[in-house]
């Protein structure tokens, strides 16, 4: 069973980054399915560094869109951004020295912490950029 679903309400009505949310929501879930069916640390590691990779191309294209539309509250949103990829950088460099496992809080974490920013900040650029006419 999946750890998130895409759902309507997660939608910030701006295509682009609707289906890059989409996307964001597999990867996760592959994480999660990944650590529950005991594959090994390669195979987690692999998971987990390919939804870093993701989020980051993810966020750097928020965030010119933002920038470039003239989006009140940049910075506050790069910040939440920031924040999040140093917590999930710690936690990738504590996996791969065997230091952290990855657990469920960490997943439950990481799936909160989505539907949070989506259905909170994210909804923010996507009432601003439809203003705008980008949807």
């Amino acid at each position: 069973m999946a750890l998130m679903e895409w759902n309507p309400a997660l939608s910030v009505k701006v295509k682009k980054f609707d289906d890059q949310h989409k996307r964001l929501i597999e990867l996760i879930n592959q994480l999660h399915d990944s650590m529950k069916a005991g594959h090994g640390n390669d195979m987690v590691g692999t998971v987990l560094q390919s939804l870093i990779t993701y989020t980051a191309t993810h966020f750097k294209e928020e965030e010119k869109v933002m920038q470039a539309n003239g989006f009140p509250e940049f910075a506050s949103h790069k910040a939440a951004h920031d924040a999040l990829v140093k917590q999930v950088l710690e936690l990738q460099q504590k996996f791969q020295s065997g230091n952290a496992a990855l657990t469920l809080s960490v997943m439950s974490f990481l799936k909160e912490w989505v539907v949070t920013h989506i259905q909170g900040t994210d909804k923010k650029y996507g009432v601003h950029l439809n203003a705008k006419g980008i949807s």
